[in-house]
């Protein structure tokens, strides 16, 4: 599927851009300018210059302390004294949990019943408070929203924040400072404030540059609401990718972002992402999460179209669960 170049950048675009630079040094002191990484072997054919953006080494295994850093440095000192609630299964909490202690600030963190023990862990070693709720993360979600609003509280969504999408997009400011030619760009997308921050700032600086939405099979919600032109409740099926998973709130900004600034996208099945988290592991020894090895079985599977081509993939994560190492064997 094609979105199409636009010819001009949207003005929601550009402003969303801009707010990525601002937050590129808003956070710059916070965060850690993660290296560019080759793959040897990882395609067998040449003729790809084919790079990684490593954020599975970023504090706290993901690029979700970006979002969470410029989120909540942009807190007026009122909205900062009085504390933040956030909601999610692993990477987002453990951005915001990470970020508020550095800020200082208190922070309650609602997760549902589907999150893994060692998440579970590791958010609550930052000191936050956790409320375990909801059957799903989109129940969690809403419910802490609920909280927020009813003690006057800011809620820090994993996408549906326009500082949180700038704060993602931080990573493309580095990955263009490291690759300024790049002809294409593969990212694995769940509620979209990943690729809406990368891709704003793409499209404002480099739009030669192709964005590759990335997702998989098992959970498309977003790829099928860009198809509709509305957010739909989308069946989902259990995914590897389980940081990519669940539906997305109504009204998120992220959906006409999207829907601007990728311009293609490929759906990947399970065994073709643990095919690429095997490979990864055998490669270089790293056990990268599954939404990352998304984008990683999305670029294998379309290989051949990028000859001659400089090409990065976003390595978005490295936490992946108990139960999803289990099944790499």
């Amino acid at each position: 599927m094609s979105h199409g170049q636009q010819a001009t950048v949207p003005a929601a675009v550009a402003e969303l851009a801009r707010h990525v630079t601002e937050a590129a040094e808003r956070i710059r002191p916070f965060v850690t300018e993660t290296p560019v990484e080759q793959i040897e072997g990882l395609i067998p054919s040449a003729g790809v210059e084919l790079l990684f953006k490593l954020e599975n080494i970023q504090q706290t295994g993901s690029f979700k302390l970006r979002g969470a850093s410029n989120k909540i440095l942009s807190l007026s000192p009122a909205q900062a004294a009085q504390g933040v609630i956030a909601a999610s299964n692993g990477n987002h909490g453990l951005g915001v949990a990470a970020a508020a202690k550095r800020a200082g600030i208190a922070a309650e963190v609602y997760v549902s019943m589907q999150v893994s023990p060692s998440k579970l862990r590791r958010i609550q070693e930052y000191g936050v408070r956790l409320q375990r709720t909801g059957n799903d993360p989109l129940e969690a979600e809403l419910a802490a929203r609920a909280a927020a609003s009813t003690q006057g509280k800011v809620f820090i969504s994993p996408y549906n924040d326009f500082e949180v999408m700038a704060g993602q997009g931080t990573l493309a400011v580095e990955l263009l400072r490291q690759l300024p030619e790049l002809d294409a760009l593969f990212v694995a997308v769940g509620g979209g404030g990943l690729i809406g921050g990368i891709g704003s700032y793409i499209k404002s600086v480099s739009p030669k540059t192709e964005v590759v939405g990335c997702w998989p099979e098992n959970s498309p919600v977003l790829y099928e609401s860009i198809k509709a032109g509305q957010i739909l409740d989308v069946p989902e099926s259990p995914t590897l990718s389980e940081s990519t998973a669940g539906g997305l709130e109504p009204g998120s900004v992220t959906l006409d972002i999207c829907s601007r600034v990728i311009d293609s996208s490929v759906l990947v099945t399970e065994s073709e992402i643990l095919n690429a988290m095997r490979r990864v592991r055998d490669l270089k020894g790293w056990v990268i999460e599954g939404a990352a090895a998304v984008a990683v079985a999305a670029f294998v599977k379309n290989a051949e179209s990028y000859r001659g081509k400089r090409v990065a993939v976003i390595i978005c994560g490295g936490n992946a669960s108990e139960k999803v190492i289990a099944q790499l064997g």
